[in-house]
């Protein structure tokens, strides 16, 4: 009895085996056409991969390059400022040369100049 119940095991996992030899042979995980279909499986992931992180790195350059703009008209703004604040500055320096070429005056010296005190 023994020696049938051994003779059952060892056909079963004799089948077993040629059963896993059929399926992949079935399967044909190995053939030229399935390392065909997994290397275009594989071009199209990587195509993918491409097209997400161009995707993101052109948001992200489209972010600082908004950055930038704003910068740039911060930066205007302050130019114009500091223009305006040139002018008034040079203002003063004109006035002083129309007060001395068209009505004649002239700064007085020292021992001229007389202090006035509020008590």
């Amino acid at each position: 009895m023994r020696a049938q119940a051994n003779k059952i095991n060892v056909n079963a996992s004799a089948r077993r085996a040629a059963m896993q030899t059929t399926i992949y042979r079935w399967s044909a995980l190995f053939s030229p056409r399935m390392v065909l279909i997994m290397v275009l499986l594989l071009c199209v992931l990587v195509s993918g991969l491409s097209v997400i992180y161009t995707t993101f790195k052109n948001r992200y350059l489209l972010n600082e390059l908004q950055q930038l703009k704003t910068q740039r008209n911060e930066l205007q703004v302050q130019w114009g400022q500091l223009l305006i604040e040139q002018s008034t500055f040079s203002l003063e320096s004109r006035i002083e040369r129309k007060a001395i070429d068209e009505l004649a005056m002239e700064i007085p010296d020292i021992s001229e100049i007389v202090m006035v005190r509020y008590d």
